[in-house]
This record gives C-alpha cells, structure tokens and sequence, in this order.
C-alpha cells in the first residue's frame, strides 16, 4: 500500500460525520432504495436489501429516468466502486472497471443470464439500452462461489422491465432530443390478468456524435490516424416477457432482450473514413418456478446468450459467440430464518468467427450450496461452488458473510470470498497467439463494513483487500501468460440524507490498485484506474418541479496501451422534471456543463457539453 493510502483513509475519516449524509446503496444520481426493495443477484433469491449480506447498489427507475440520454456504461458509472472507460463515444469499445479489478473480472447478466462474451471475455455495452431497463442491481466483491467465472470485482444484473401482478394494461413512451443530434424514442406495454402477465419494450435511436479521436496523443505526439469526422451511431432494441401462473405457487415465464448498435469509430493507426462495427447483444430464456411444499421451492430455466461483433473497418472481421445455460435450484427452508439452496448448472459456449480459432466449444458442469441465516440480529451467507471445465479441469470457490445489527440503527459486517476469471478463447485458441497452459485468474477478498440507517439518514463505510493470483499479460509476441499478481485495497464511503423537499448524496472511493510484479521502469498503478473517485449532488423538489445537481472529481491515471499518465478531471451536471400531470412530464439533463476536456483512453475524445431533453407519456 502507498504511503499516500493511510493519509487519504484519515481525511476520509474525518469527513465521516459530515457524510452522515449517506447510504450504502446510493451514489449521486441513484436513489436511496427503501427496505421494501427486493433484490435478487447477492444470493441468488428474492430477498428484502435489508437483508442482504452483501455490499450492493440498486439503481432503479427514478434515476434511469433522470438519464434518459445516457448510455448504460454512464449511468452504471455513477455507482460507487465503478469507473468505466470509452474509445470515443458510447457506440465504441467500453470498458467497466468495479472496484479497481480489470474490466473481465465483471460478471453481466440481463435477468440473471450472464453476457461476457467466449472470445474476449468482455461485454457489448453499446447494444444495452437503459429504456428496456427496470432497474439494475450492482453486488460488489468476489462471487465466484455463487455465479462462477468473471465475478472477481462483482456482478451486474440488468433486469428488464417486466409485467405487474393482477393490474390492467399499462403503457408508456418517451421521445427525446438533444446535443450531437442525439435523437431517442421508446415506448412498451405491460399487464396482468387472470394468471397471464406480460410486457413488450421497444426503443430507437441515433445520434451524428462527436470526433472520437484527438489530434494528439498524451504526450504531444500527432497521432497517424486522425481523421477529422463526426461519429454516431444508430440503434434499436426490443424486450419483452410473458409469463403464466397456471397454479398457486407455479409459474413458467419467458424473457428476451434484443440490442443493436451501429457505430462510426476512428482507427488511431490508419486514417481510414468509414470504419464502424456492429453489435448485437442476445439473452432469451424459459424458466419455471415451482414452490413444491412451504419448504422447498425450485427454479429451473433454460436459456441461452448470443453477442456478435461485425468490424467493418480496415481490417474486416465478424466474430460470434453463444452461451446455452442450463439452471436448476433447489431452495430448502426447513427451519424459519433459515434456507439452503442447491445449486446445479451448466454452461455450454461455442465461437463462430472470420478466424479461424483453434478450438471453438467449451462445457462448463457446476454444482454448489448456498446458505442463508438469521439468528436474533445476526445475518449469516455462505456458499461453495465448483466449475468443472472440459478443458482445464475444476475451479473451487467459497464465501462466508456475517452482518450484526448492534442496534435497530447501526449495523458491522465482515465477508470473505473467492474468485477465479477463466481464461477466454482469445487467450487460449486464438491462431498462434493462443496459450494451452494458461491456468485461471484467482482472487481471495476480504472486507468489512460498519453502516448507519434511520428514517431519513444512510451512511456505510466499507473497506475491503482483493489479492488477485496469476495475472494473464501479453508478453513480446501478444501471448498471454500466467505473470502478475496485483493487490487492490480501498474504502468506499457512501451517505444520503432525506430532508424533505431536498435530498443530498456523496460517495468517496479510495483505492491502492497496484501491481505487485511491475516491470522495470513500469508504474505499479494499475492501468485505467483512479486512485480516488468523488460525487456529490443536491436535489430539491418544488412541488412539480424537481431540479438536482452533481459533482464528480476522478484523480489521474495511467493509460493502458500509452502508459502515459492522464489527468484527473472534474464534471458538473444538471437535472431538471417537470411533471404536466400524472401521465405527462419532461426531463432535461446536462451533462459536463462547465465543457471539461478530459481524457478516459489517451487519444480519444470525450462528450463536451451536453444536453438532452426528453418528454415522458404513462398511462
């Protein structure tokens, strides 16, 4: 750890009191989630957050509401732990980062089915849109023990909007306009009746976008490719669900997603002036729900993943992958405040690409128990799992969690929990570039939390040390190998305070990202990541008028490929909703209005001032 590291936790600290404005669950342009909330992705059932063992953020439909012009990594991005980076716009290749862990150590779902792609392990945010989104649920820390691969920092679980229980036909749409000539539209439908529940989403949208790259790179070099052009996009997407309760207790139900992204990039080494690439993100699933006794209760879905990447550039390439996944959980309750639950899973992945990789299947067989317990004030969470790997054998993880309310107000918790990340068949079949002998990333965390909670008041202090094995780096001929160990250590500190008519919110991140085994001359921060990331915002609202402010400040960091190091930056952004009635309203966003120019990839350009206004129909 930096000797700079103790000073930044007591400035903290000393803060804490003024924070005592905060909630674990909240970062500013998120709102504070009501114990009523139920969450599902910390233990893989329906539980009340209240109740979670589990550091875990809920970003509902107040706040995807109040972005209607963001992109998804946007909005994820103002949680606490998560920063994300773009190659020049959100049609380009993104990256999120959760608590400083590399941007493959993220587990995605869409409804609880996992999207990291086979190839490179990453995820096609730009095919995500907000609109079809109900609310998304953000766990941090290693759970591997309950999801498997990829789950080293955390799991996001997008969930889709759904239909109602026993309510008449509803529907909704929204038409928005704004900077870059950015247009969005979406509208859907939802409704239940006579055991028969159902929504329909559909959106578009397309914007002429901004000039990703720069001129010059970090260190006043003139880049070779620049090509002075605007880069847009254009999108579409559908989602629905459709769901019967055909007894008491038992329910079949199907869900889609459909995303698509057509997006203008820049190619930094060739000047070339119409490369785009196309992304589309799949998940379908059936699943029946079945509470057999008052004691056990299974969940069997079947489902499968589907992303494609189609670059359209100077060097043409389409690569596809698909994800069959097969679940079945047994929940046993035989004793009140207590469940186990079985587990069982399989995986099955499979690559069709332009190139030629040397393997294109893979199976992966899970099994794994899942515990959950109270005893008087006492929370407890355990669960072990094992992944068994047709081409390299098990992976075996566990975890432990124990939250004690010391009062009906004030709440400490310790957890620890392990993870492994699979190496992807990019690092392994990829055409003479490919490594058999790659073995898995792994990760033992650990973290502890103290947390406040009245009527109107939320604070949590979390602190956490994630030691990550057996780092995958590139070596001289693009290879991947088995060579860096890294240790990430942090706090986050989030608050929210409920004045009535005016609400505040601050989230204070800290972290040590290091790399253990630096090259010489080689800076051990780990790339892409700041060491201290910070938000604030106010809203207040005046009967129909709602109107809120934010701040953010992200520290310096040091870029991937360049190794350059890019500043750190501040942004102001604006909100203002002004419901006409109960089914009407507007909602106005501007973001970075003091028109920073800041830096996430060196080379590329960010948005500069911007604005988005969008008009909201409910029935």
């Amino acid at each position: 750890m930096s000797a700079s590291f103790p000073r930044r936790l007591a400035a903290v600290c000393c803060l804490f009191p003024l924070a005592a404005t905060a909630q674990h669950t909240t970062a500013p342009g998120t709102a504070v989630p009501t114990l009523r909330d139920i969450v599902v992705t910390a233990s893989r059932s329906p539980e009340p957050l209240a109740d979670v063992v589990g550091d875990v953020t809920v970003i509902g439909q107040d706040q995807l509401t109040e972005a209607r012009g963001d992109s998804m990594v946007e909005i994820i991005g103002r949680a606490p732990g998560v920063q994300f980076t773009s190659n020049g716009g959100p049609q380009t290749v993104t990256s999120l980062f959760l608590r400083g862990t590399n941007s493959a150590h993220t587990l995605v779902l869409i409804d609880g089915m996992r999207i990291n792609g086979s190839t490179a392990g990453s995820v096609h945010f730009p095919a995500l849109d907000p609109a079809m989104v109900e609310r998304i649920e953000i766990l941090r820390g290693a759970a591997s023990s309950l999801y498997g691969s990829d789950a080293i920092g955390g799991v996001i679980n997008i969930i889709t909007k759904k239909g109602g229980q026993d309510r008449p036909l509803s529907a909704w749409a929204n038409v928005g306009y704004g900077t870059y000539e950015t247009a969005k539209s979406s509208l859907g439908l939802s409704g239940a009746a006579q055991g028969w529940d159902y929504s329909l989403s559909t959106s578009a949208a397309s914007s002429k976008g901004f000039d990703a790259l720069r001129r010059r790179k970090a260190d006043n070099k003139a880049i070779v490719g620049y090509y002075p052009d605007k880069d847009g996009y254009r999108s579409h997407a559908v989602s629905g669900t459709l769901g019967y309760r055909w007894a008491e207790g038992h329910r079949i139900g199907l869900t889609a997603y459909n995303g698509y992204t057509d997006g203008d990039y820049d190619n930094e080494y060739t000047p070339y002036p119409n490369t785009h690439a196309i992304y589309r993100q799949q998940a379908y699933s059936l699943t029946s729900t079945d509470i057999i006794t008052d004691w056990w209760e299974s969940d069997l879905r079947f489902g499968f993943s589907k992303d494609s990447y189609d670059n359209r550039g100077s060097f043409p390439s389409v690569t596809n992958s698909l994800t069959r996944q097969h679940t079945w959980i047994n929940t046993f309750k035989p004793v009140k405040d207590h469940q186990i639950a079985l587990l069982l899973e399989r995986q099955e992945m499979r690559v069709q690409s332009s190139t030629a990789y040397d393997r294109t299947s893979r199976n992966t067989n899970a099994a794994g128990l899942i515990y959950k317990g109270r005893i008087d004030r006492l929370h407890t969470q355990a669960s072990i799992r094992n992944d068994n790997y047709t081409d390299y054998g098990n992976q075996v993880t566990g975890s432990l969690g124990l939250n004690l309310d010391l009062t009906d107000t004030w709440q400490i918790g310790i957890a620890g929990n392990t993870g492994f990340h699979a190496p992807t068949f990019n690092d392994m079949y990829y055409p003479d570039l490919g490594n058999l002998d790659l073995e898995p990333e792994k990760s033992r965390n650990i973290e502890a939390h103290v947390a406040y909670t009245s009527e109107r008041t939320h604070v949590r202090l979390a602190v956490f040390q994630n030691k990550i094995r057996d780092l995958m780096v590139a070596d001289g001929f693009w290879k991947m190998q088995n060579v860096n160990q890294a240790t990430i250590r942090g706090l986050t500190l989030t608050g929210e305070h409920d004045f009535g008519n005016t609400t505040l919110r601050a989230s204070a991140d800290l972290m040590d990202p290091r790399n253990d085994d630096p090259k010489p001359g080689e800076e051990s921060q780990l790339p892409q990541r700041a060491r201290q990331v910070f938000h604030l915002s106010a809203e207040h609202r005046i009967q129909a008028l709602k109107i809120g402010a934010e701040y953010q400040y992200t520290g310096n960091r040091i870029d991937a490929s360049t190794k350059s190091r890019l500043g750190g930056y501040s942004l102001v952004n604006l909100t203002a909703a002004y419901d006409f009635s109960k089914s009407l309203g507007v909602q106005v966003r501007w973001n970075n209005v003091l028109d920073k120019d800041y830096v996430l990839v060196d080379g590329y350009n960010t948005p500069g001032s911007n604005v988005f206004v969008n008009l909201s129909w409910r029935m």
